[in-house]
């Protein structure tokens, strides 16, 4: 049972001979080595190139345990490349190789390579290490499933399917168990053994409770706006913890840095500023989330939310809250207003105001839906989301509205 991921595949495509070392990052478990082990090698294998000028090397398995070392590594691709042709070289999780920094940045002066690594952190993505590439990395960021690659595998129909993944996410493996009881002990222990420890040994934290209850706060409070000032009263008031906002922020940015969570910045859209705080958070996976709480608090139109947040950043938007200023006459007094759109998704000149509505019960619900949408005045196109089956349509204020699985499964259903 093969997903396809067509959407990376072809970014890898895009990318390749363009003298940069392509950098595929994603959560743990998202999929980024069968991305390139199994089906880029195939494409390449598919394309002419032959078996032996693809060098492979898995550096979390232990076998592979002494290529962690640079000389060692360095060697071994020395030995299997000739002097003509072109190469090609799948390192996986480079994270775990010694000062993989100056092996990537060595590599790049190979003239007949071209270099592919995964990773599991935003580590090698900072600022120095950027500078060492001198701007020649090339990230390819991996998803968790989307709810069109998760039905690609899914048996039964749409409407069971959405279900399933609002509870349990797309991560590949939890996809493909068959029952509930796999999947919630499969994210639960992967969260905790996995996700949690890999932060906390990384940055050798030792006082693990705070970390454990901001995630379930986070959590708890996905797509509500939040800084770490707020973050801190509630841990004062509700936990009765005395942790400071520069360790929430500190902890905010680790999580951010393992792709565990996004944020999502506020946008004035008329000022066409950002502004600082508050922020929302969202999560890669709404199954890992669902699993740190147990899957208690599985709200779905907090879920859709999400959801609809990830599949835009699948799709390659930058994704920002929406503000708009609203002034109106209230007895007489004018007063400013602000509005908010949930979603505004921008890639190069292309721009989305998008609000996520589960429901549009009755006219005073859509009206409140609308108004943030109607009070921005330029001319990009505007939408609304539902959870109800509805033919897509456009209303006289040229407000389109769609269902969640038109947006999700149809691939240009923005411009529909």
């Amino acid at each position: 049972m093969e997903i396809q991921r067509d959407i990376y595949l072809n970014r890898l495509i895009h990318r390749m001979h363009n003298g940069m070392i392509k950098v595929v990052t994603g959560i743990r478990r998202c999929g980024k080595s069968y991305l390139l082990f199994k089906i880029f090698h195939q494409y390449l294998l598919d394309s002419g190139v032959p078996e032996e000028n693809i060098i492979t090397m898995e550096l979390d398995r232990w076998k592979n345990r002494e290529y962690r070392k640079p000389e060692t590594l360095l060697n071994y691709i020395d030995s299997r490349m000739g002097a003509t042709g072109s190469y090609y070289i799948l390192l996986d999780e480079v994270q775990m190789l010694e000062n993989f920094e100056e092996v990537l940045n060595s590599l790049l002066h190979l003239p007949n390579a071209d270099v592919y690594v995964t990773g599991s952190n935003s580590k090698f993505l900072s600022k120095d290490i950027l500078t060492e590439f001198r701007g020649r990395g090339d990230e390819i960021h991996v998803f968790p499933l989307s709810f069109s690659e998760f039905m690609q595998v899914y048996p039964g129909d749409v409407y069971h399917g959405w279900a399933d993944y609002v509870m349990y996410g797309g991560l590949p493996l939890c996809v493909t168990m068959p029952t509930e009881e796999q999947k919630v002990l499969y994210l639960s222990n992967l969260f905790e053994e996995t996700y949690l420890k890999d932060i906390l040994e990384r940055h050798k934290i030792t006082k693990t409770q705070e970390l454990e209850d901001l995630v379930n706060i986070l959590a708890s409070a996905v797509g509500s706006l939040t800084n770490p000032a707020k973050l801190e009263a509630t841990f004062r008031s509700s936990i009765q913890s005395s942790i400071s906002t520069n360790t929430i922020r500190q902890y905010i940015q680790y999580l951010e840095d393992a792709f565990f969570i996004q944020k999502a910045q506020r946008y004035n859209v008329k000022g066409r500023k950002y502004i600082g705080t508050p922020i929302k958070y969202y999560f890669e996976d709404v199954g890992l989330r669902n699993a740190r709480l147990g899957f208690r608090q599985t709200e779905e139109t907090h879920l859709m939310e999400n959801i609809i947040f990830n599949e835009l950043r699948v799709r390659g938007y930058s994704v920002d809250v929406g503000i708009v200023d609203k002034r109106e006459n209230v007895d007489g007094h004018m007063t400013r207003k602000q509005l908010e759109i949930d979603f505004v998704a921008t890639l190069g000149n292309k721009r989305y105001y998008i609000q996520s509505a589960f429901s549009l019960p009755s006219a005073e619900k859509i009206r409140q839906e609308k108004a943030s949408l109607l009070n921005v005045n330029d001319s990009f196109k505007k939408i609304i989301i539902v959870k109800d089956v509805v033919n897509v349509s456009r209303d006289e204020d040229g407000i389109t509205t769609m269902s969640i699985y038109d947006f999700l499964l149809k691939e240009n259903s923005l411009e529909l």
